[in-house]
């Protein structure tokens, strides 16, 4: 087992904000957390670096408890943690020196993840004129761009334990691809990834075990294919040419939504969804799309939430 987390625990005077978490990466990839705002990934996760004391509890990795002062982990923080008024070169070979990183090979990762991120000119600022420009600081970047930055200050030294809390967060589509892809190439590559988000879709995109935490307690965990499974096919997305409102409540099934693109509505499995079908076909209704789904993720963690 890699990396191990038993019964971590944190109170703040009566009030327990993260309760016993346990789970285990036994293998490469990504564990996920998910939960509503306050629910307690943050705190989970700065309890597993270290960065706040735990009330019970213990963090292993490699079977040893894991200090980030001598195991290599890369750390994206949900806040923005650079200096504002140091230039982004110095404060980047700054951080790899302190993962252990020379002066000399830092500058060759930086600038390998300045050109991966589209953010090389933000180190190499062009001349204008005469005028020889000077370094950018952080506080001259956008939120975006920032976030950029610490992704690289996570990634310098290479780490075989990457935790990336709310990565995606604040990012558009064009940049939010950008990071998927590097993503999936530390995946690729064999990492540990704890992840924490609140985009379903990339949870689903990317990760194989996940925690729903819900006032400090894990409220589900596990695999999550065999989360879905163990739901069943409950989920029918169907259009049809016809109207179909007049079957649809023959069979009393419930409509969870109705847009241009069809119905969706809840079975309660296999043989009420088939007979639903036979219906349709029997009145000779134009099926265009019949489908049966597992829940999507959105839709587990919401019902979840709500109980």
């Amino acid at each position: 087992m890699s990396l191990v987390v038993s019964n971590l625990t944190k109170r703040y005077g009566d009030k327990e904000v993260v309760s016993h978490i346990s789970f285990e990466m036994n293998k490469p990839g990504v564990y996920a957390f998910l939960g509503t705002n306050g629910a307690g990934k943050t705190t989970s996760i700065r309890m597993m670096l270290g960065m706040l004391s735990k009330d019970e509890g213990e963090v292993t990795w490699k079977g040893e408890p894991l200090d980030p002062l001598r195991t290599d982990v890369g750390y994206l923080a949900e806040e923005r943690g650079l200096y504002p008024k140091y230039t982004l070169m110095d404060q980047l070979v700054y951080f790899a020196k302190l993962k252990g990183v020379g002066a000399q090979e830092a500058r060759k990762r930086i600038n390998y993840w300045a050109e991966r991120l589209e953010v090389l000119e933000y180190f190499y600022p062009k001349s204008e004129g005469k005028k020889r420009p000077k370094p950018m600081k952080a506080e001259q970047l956008s939120k975006g761009n920032q976030q950029k930055i610490q992704f690289m200050a996570a990634l310098i030294s290479d780490p075989e334990l990457i935790i990336l809390d709310e990565p995606l967060s604040g990012l558009d589509p064009v940049n939010s691809d950008l990071f998927k892809n590097i993503i999936r190439e530390q995946i690729s590559r064999e990492k540990y990834l704890v992840m924490s988000s609140h985009q379903m879709e990339v949870i689903e995109e990317f990760c194989e075990d996940i925690t729903i935490l819900h006032h400090g307690k894990a409220v589900l965990q596990g695999n999550l294919n065999d989360i879905k499974k163990s739901y069943g096919r409950v989920n029918v997305m169907v259009k049809c040419e016809q109207d179909i409102s007049g079957i649809i409540a023959a069979h009393g099934l419930p409509i969870v939504s109705e847009t241009p693109d069809g119905y969706h509505l809840k079975v309660t499995g296999d043989e009420q969804a088939g007979a639903f079908l036979k219906s349709l076909v029997a009145q000779d209704i134009t099926v265009i799309r019949f489908e049966m789904r597992e829940p999507s993720l959105h839709e587990i963690f919401v019902e979840k939430a709500k109980d």
